[in-house]
């Protein structure tokens, strides 16, 4: 908890990450003690997580002089987005085009769009959260609004850890393919851009568009594996049937 509090205070999203962290914790402590009750269990990390961020605030204040200020210039930036310099994500162009007038409102939808698969992975995969934690890293390098190639490599570096389902997954080679469609194509749609001035912002938008299309299928892939292993393990006679839903 203490390496999420310093987490959460450098960037907003791994606070996203406390739900399934914190189950995780409680499922690992009841394997070696007599476990407290959930709610108590939360209730004394929250005020861990709670304490270590507001000291830390502290500690900045005090270190920028006794102002507020750098509030603004570090969390303001990511909850605001002032800075719609071209990245891998999707809000800059949106933002882009947006007329001022929707810019709040559509701020809002975003940020609730980003938080609200936390509270439906948690319900859904109760026993596996530390998948949910991958997953919730795949979504965070797509809909972030400064996603980079690290947030990628951090996810896919996860993802091994549960190779006993991928053979389960059933996009791999169009997932595969979107991505390195897009990494190859990515730079030279930038150059054409910025550079040579033969292309204009859709250029690289549909790029990054392929790439978040690619990063997209894997997150739905790997959890339709999860959910399939799942339910194979709940009915082991139907393991390697085809099923349909309804």
């Amino acid at each position: 908890m203490l390496a999420l509090s310093l987490a959460s205070y450098l960037a907003l999203y791994p606070t996203l990450l406390f739900p399934p962290l914190l189950l995780l914790a409680y499922d690992r402590q009841r394997t070696v003690k007599a476990s407290q009750s959930l709610p108590a269990f939360a209730a004394s990390n929250v005020m861990i997580v709670a304490v270590t961020i507001l000291t830390l605030l502290g500690l900045s204040y005090l270190i920028t002089g006794c102002s507020w200020e750098f509030l603004s210039s570090t969390y303001g930036v990511q909850l605001l987005l002032p800075d719609l310099t071209p990245n891998t994500g999707v809000w800059w162009y949106f933002f882009i085009e947006m007329f001022d007038s929707f810019r709040e409102f559509f701020l809002g939808v975003f940020w609730l769009h980003l938080g609200s698969y936390v509270g439906g992975l948690c319900l859904r995969l109760r026993r596996q959260p530390l998948f949910i934690i991958t997953t919730l890293l795949g979504l965070f390098a797509i809909f972030k609004p400064y996603p980079s190639i690290s947030d990628t490599s951090l996810y896919l570096s996860l993802l091994p850890l549960f190779r006993h389902v991928l053979p389960l997954t059933r996009y791999t080679f169009f997932a595969i393919s979107a991505l390195m469609y897009a990494t190859l194509l990515g730079p030279a749609f930038y150059y054409l851009w910025i550079y040579a001035g033969s292309g204009n912002a859709n250029f690289f938008y549909a790029i990054t568009l392929v790439w978040s299309l690619g990063l997209s299928v894997v997150v739905a892939d790997s959890l339709f594996a999860v959910l399939r292993d799942e339910w194979e393990v709940e009915r082991p006679g139907m393991k390697g049937k085809e099923i349909r839903q309804i």
